[in-house]
């Protein structure tokens, strides 16, 4: 149990931090839910060119002259503000950290914190006075560590670079829009016999199908046959390099853009919001080693797809190498167990979430965008592979059903 001390010092923390979102006069700093469980404090870091800090920090500031800690000759330290409150904050058992609501990678990024029950504050409150100062000390420590590793990432993304090297990609596309020759197919460093014979099957299909989801309604879609294409808000942004300049898929890049939700779905001020944010988008580039994504935007992406070996949310980080959503190899696979051993169906997709944290157990109706890449080439060999377990099975019916457990097939030639 905390001392009496203590808890007259957190719950002046409470009543104070209250009472300055309730004020209004600090920018950014906002009730973040209508029950006023939850607020959002603005969290900008000092070294930004565009940080302002006699906005970004003054919440900061507020915090260390209520205190007063501030420096006795005046000297301005966003930074020793922003980590006196932010330590305070997450030592005190009257406040949570609510990650999957936060914005850390948009202009005026904030995060979001909870306002603790009393109820819920007993569990913390029940250890032993040592194990709470460890608990506390250890949680500072983290968000700490947390923050730095955002401005490192953020210090990388001001850099332009086009290293992507380490990837050991090959610019080879799995699907064209024309027919390819039997000799730009003998060219291919994926050129055994099987691989082949898909490419030649496959070929007037489409590389990927996406499709625009708001609230769940489809909004868009459209088929892709080239090797790379950016989804975004404003097509007239300027566009990042295609994943092709990489040395990631292949020539040309199509462009989707993200449209203005229809004036039938709610809560239209959310996507008012959230668009902004996507402008300079994402892109895809479909290869024959698979599914890559590289994130441009500002606004947070988060996927979900079949060969993922980590436990969700998968978060789309801003960074100079692209992250492979789909395995081709592994879909094989998984296609060979489906065939021969009667494994489960292989996914043929993947799914974005723009704004928001997507698991696999989540509605998407309940996601303002999603986008939903289907493959349609992988598709139809699953759909070939099924026919074929489908005509084994009723040829076996059929041998069942005879007395000397034979059955004559007739092939006839069609045109």
């Amino acid at each position: 149990m905390a001392t009496p001390g203590r808890m007259r010092s957190t719950r002046k923390l409470r009543a104070w931090m209250v009472e300055q979102v309730n004020s209004g006069q600090y920018p950014g700093l906002m009730w973040d839910d209508a029950a006023k469980t939850m607020f959002r404090i603005p969290w900008k870091h000092a070294g930004k060119q565009d940080f302002r800090s006699d906005e970004d920090a003054a919440i900061f500031k507020a915090w260390a002259e209520f205190k007063g800690k501030l420096s006795e000759t005046g000297r301005s330290d966003p930074a020793s503000w922003k980590t006196r409150l932010r330590c305070a904050l997450n030592k005190s058992p009257e406040f949570r950290e609510v990650t999957e609501r936060s914005q850390l990678d948009i202009s005026e990024p904030y995060k979001v914190y909870r306002l603790v029950p009393i109820s819920e504050q007993g569990v913390v409150q029940s250890q032993g006075r040592t194990g709470q100062k460890q608990s506390k000390k250890k949680r500072c420590r983290t968000q700490s560590d947390k923050e730095e590793e955002n401005e490192i990432e953020e210090a990388k993304h001001m850099k332009v670079t086009s290293d992507i090297t380490s990837v050991p990609l090959q610019p080879i596309t799995l699907c064209v829009q024309q027919m390819p020759t039997e000799d730009s197919l003998n060219l291919q460093t994926n050129n055994d016999s099987e691989s082949v014979a898909v490419l030649k099957n496959l070929g007037h299909l489409p590389s990927l199908t996406v499709s625009i989801h708001y609230l769940g309604q489809e909004v868009l879609k459209r088929d892709i046959f080239g090797n790379d294409v950016r989804i975004a808000y404003y097509s007239s942004s300027p566009s990042p390099p295609p994943l092709s300049s990489l040395g990631v898929g292949g020539t040309g890049t199509e462009r989707i853009s993200l449209p203005e939700p229809p004036a039938s779905l709610p809560n239209r001020p959310a996507f008012s919001a959230l668009l902004p944010y996507m402008e300079k988008g994402v892109l895809l580039a479909s290869t024959n080693v698979g599914i890559y994504a590289q994130r441009y935007c500002q606004g947070r992406v988060f996927w979900t797809g079949p060969h993922t070996s980590e436990p969700g949310p998968h978060k789309l980080e801003r960074t100079s190498r692209p992250v492979m959503l789909f395995n081709r190899q592994t879909f094989q696979q998984e296609l060979d167990e489906f065939s021969h051993n009667g494994g489960p169906s292989p996914q043929c997709g993947v799914t974005l979430c723009f704004g928001e944290e997507l698991s696999e157990s989540d509605d998407l109706a309940s996601k303002l965008i999603t986008v939903q890449i289907s493959l349609p080439w992988a598709t139809q060999r699953v759909q070939e592979a099924q026919s074929v377990k489908d005509s084994l099975a009723f040829i076996q019916e059929m041998t069942g059903q005879s007395p000397l457990g034979e059955v004559t097939l007739n092939l006839v030639s069609i045109a």
